[in-house]
């Protein structure tokens, strides 16, 4: 039987999700097992996540994954870079993989291979630099730098799901890793349709449009409890008022600890603060043709949850089971006995970790406390969550039962 490695954020898990499980087991056989490395309560695009981790880690086990395992907050507010190496760090961990999936809008994996050990080369930085020089952003100088170079397939990193495969393959590359990598080519019918993208849905939810009909059958009864008990779906606006507060208390020395921070964007967000009375009008405010919205709005999730530069958060030091499948526990106990770092399957697993895990792990149950501070209903903004949650087993068709692996 293969084990798959995925690297996610099901923000929410829609049908593009399923589709690409679904590939992953014809390739390799429908036995296949899949494990998710998936992002907590923040996501890379610099927001909350529509619902918290341990919904959408139900949802992926009830769509057809196996085994779902947390990513840490720091890394989730990475750089595609950053993001990629965590995930394959955290999979390599467990011990258990022998894919990393991922998908692409190119399906050549010898030309996003070679894209990828020519940047791990360094081949590239000093022309990479001297287009930063010309004030656009790191993606279209990286793009620029390869095209002026030659390099075959460098108009393929326009494309945002092959620069974060090219991401996923240097990752692999740097780290020597075993884990073998299956692309699966996105299809603008299943991913990227306007009805059945994650962003889509989300605006939909948001806006208390229509939104279900994106969601596999079985996977959206786990999506609609949520929303029907008002923790659900979570918005940037609703965290509005403490990004605001926290931002408004910080030194200028605090904004230059942050993570991505450097080339003076530490300084520029800090006097955006002082100059505006809005979320959007900061982020209007501090944005340049260099700096990506998404870096500048991951940054101040960074500065609300507390995370600075070279974070312990930003690498994993546990593997937290969020969710589980009925036909998962041969996969718990493999891992138990393989993995390098400590899994936690409950929060008595919690004694296991040194004092850096430890502390990671409550600052995790920490962030989860403020997030609930942004569900709909105030009777659901309690803390705590975290310290008694126990992973769900679900059939592949959704039905199940809690217990503990």
């Amino acid at each position: 039987m293969a084990v798959v490695g995925v690297i996610c954020e099901y923000n929410p898990f829609h049908r593009g999700h399923r589709y690409q499980i679904q590939e992953i087991r014809r390739r390799l056989g429908p036995d296949t097992a899949i494990v998710c490395a998936m992002s907590g309560c923040s996501v890379q695009r610099g927001e909350p996540s529509a619902f918290h981790p341990s919904v959408r880690a139900r949802a992926a086990v009830a769509g057809g994954a196996d085994l779902v395992l947390q990513l840490p907050t720091g890394a989730c507010l990475s750089s595609a870079e950053g993001f990629a190496s965590a995930g394959v760090e955290l999979l390599a961990a467990a011990g258990i993989c022998d894919y990393l999936a991922f998908g692409a809008e190119s399906n050549d994996m010898v030309l996003l291979s070679g894209l990828a050990e020519f940047l791990c080369s360094g081949l590239a930085d000093e022309k990479i630099r001297e287009c930063l020089r010309q004030g656009i952003s790191y993606a279209a100088a990286r793009q620029r730098a390869l095209e002026a170079l030659g390099v075959a397939g460098a108009d393929s990193l326009s494309q945002p799901n092959n620069i974060l495969a090219v991401e996923y393959l240097k990752a692999l590359y740097r780290q020597k890793s075993s884990l073998r990598p299956l692309v699966i080519q996105r299809r603008g019918t299943e991913h990227d349709a306007a009805g059945c993208s994650g962003s889509s849905i989300r605006q939909r939810l948001a806006a208390g449009e229509s939104w279900q009909e994106d969601i596999p059958e079985g996977v959206l009864n786990v999506f609609e409890d949520e929303v029907s008990a008002g923790r659900g779906p979570v918005t940037a606006a609703s965290l509005e008022q403490a990004v605001l507060y926290r931002l408004r208390t910080m030194t200028r020395e605090d904004f230059a600890a942050l993570p991505d921070a450097g080339e003076g964007l530490g300084d520029r967000l800090y006097k955006a603060v002082r100059r505006s009375s809005s979320a959007e009008e900061l982020l209007r405010l501090a944005k340049s043709k260099r700096y990506a919205m998404s870096r500048l709005r991951r940054m101040v999730i960074c500065a609300l949850l507390g995370i600075q530069r070279d974070d312990p958060l930003q690498r994993p030091t546990y593997l937290r089971v969020l969710a589980a499948g009925e036909g998962a526990r041969p996969l718990l106990s493999s891992m138990k006995q393989k993995s390098l770092l400590p899994v936690l399957t409950g929060s008595s697993d919690v004694k296991k970790l040194n004092e850096q895990g430890r502390t990671c792990f409550e600052r995790e149950c920490g962030i989860s406390d403020l997030y609930a501070l942004a569900y709909p209903n105030p009777e659901q903004r309690g803390c705590g969550s975290d310290w008694s949650a126990v992973p769900v087993h679900f059939s592949r068709k959704g039905e199940g039962k809690e217990s503990t692996p």
